[in-house]
């Protein structure tokens, strides 16, 4: 009962900001396309539920929506994640990989002619959390960690789970997260710095381990995400990857709102009727048109 009211609740906020942004800026959206905010993901539950129901953005927000663009593809037997891999393809096709250091880090390819994409590994809900516990909301440019020492012990326990060795289709859920990476940092006797220096080499290594030789000569890596401000971690990630690699940071905005705005895409596609999720990337049994719309 709480759940569904938080679901409404959470709805009608983020249906009343919309409205208010729309009043002050003097524009009407053709419609709203929400993610919402992931509280469970498994997919092999046949469970994901993102926070924020439509039908109440849509009431409150006074516009159409599109939202729940996950549930179609869990539905036809696929991870319902990722999800921003097709905008990666249809916008961002000049890097050879697209990797968003989020919560969790994702990567997106195209490979023999397929868009392939899988979650890697945790990211930022495992510096985040770490700098919190210090009294910070994060490791500004990874200072912290750059001044910590690798702790090889912990290093090979964040490495040993066996979802890393799995084949794509892959994804994670903060689940997940709690038992495996976040239980072996918080079973370390270390300190702060020194789990957020081991914990970025965990995540270079696993970057490094995710991305395989497309072509002959140097490959373009796109990052975006909260991760890419970490200097730390995206020099560490420059030095794992080697010279055959080039690591590029965009301007701010794109490091910031990539993941928005392809969820903008996403929602322009449904809007259409085209298809917005891939069978490659998410083992459903077809490539589908995902989204739930409410028209007000």
């Amino acid at each position: 009962m709480e759940l569904i009211r938080l679901h409404h609740a959470y709805g009608k906020y983020l249906g009343e900001e919309v409205h208010a942004f729309a009043l002050k800026h003097g524009i009407r959206p053709d419609f709203v396309a929400s993610h919402g905010h992931t509280i469970f993901h498994q997919p092999d539950k046949h469970i994901s539920l993102q926070l924020g129901h439509g039908a109440y953005i849509a009431a409150h927000a006074k516009l159409p929506v599109v939202s729940d663009f996950r549930t179609l593809d869990i539905a036809l037997g696929g991870q319902g994640a990722p999800l921003v891999p097709i905008g990666d393809e249809l916008l961002f096709g000049e890097y050879d990989y697209c990797i968003n250091l989020g919560g969790i880090a994702n990567v997106s390819y195209t490979q023999n002619g397929r868009r392939l994409a899988f979650d890697i590994c945790a990211c930022n809900m495992l510096l985040n959390t770490l700098a919190n516990s210090v009294g910070s909301a994060y490791d500004h440019n990874g200072e912290l960690a750059r001044g910590g020492l690798l702790q090889p012990k912990l290093l090979q326990q964040l490495n040993a789970p066996a979802y890393f060795a799995t084949p794509a289709p892959k994804s994670l859920g903060k689940e997940w997260v709690l038992e495996h990476s976040l239980a072996a940092l918080r079973a370390s006797e270390a300190s702060v710095p020194d789990k957020l220096h081991t914990t970025c080499h965990h995540i270079a290594a696993q970057l490094k381990r995710a991305l395989p030789q497309l072509h002959a000569g140097r490959h373009r890596v796109l990052l975006t995400g909260g991760g890419a401000f970490n200097l730390f971690l995206v020099q560490l990630l420059q030095e794992y990857l080697g010279e055959q690699y080039q690591v590029e940071v965009p301007e701010p905005e794109v490091v910031s709102f990539k993941e928005a705005l392809i969820f903008a895409f996403l929602g322009v596609l449904r809007w259409r009727g085209a298809h917005n999720c891939l069978r490659s990337v998410t083992g459903a049994s077809q490539d589908n048109i995902g989204g739930s719309i409410y028209l007000c």
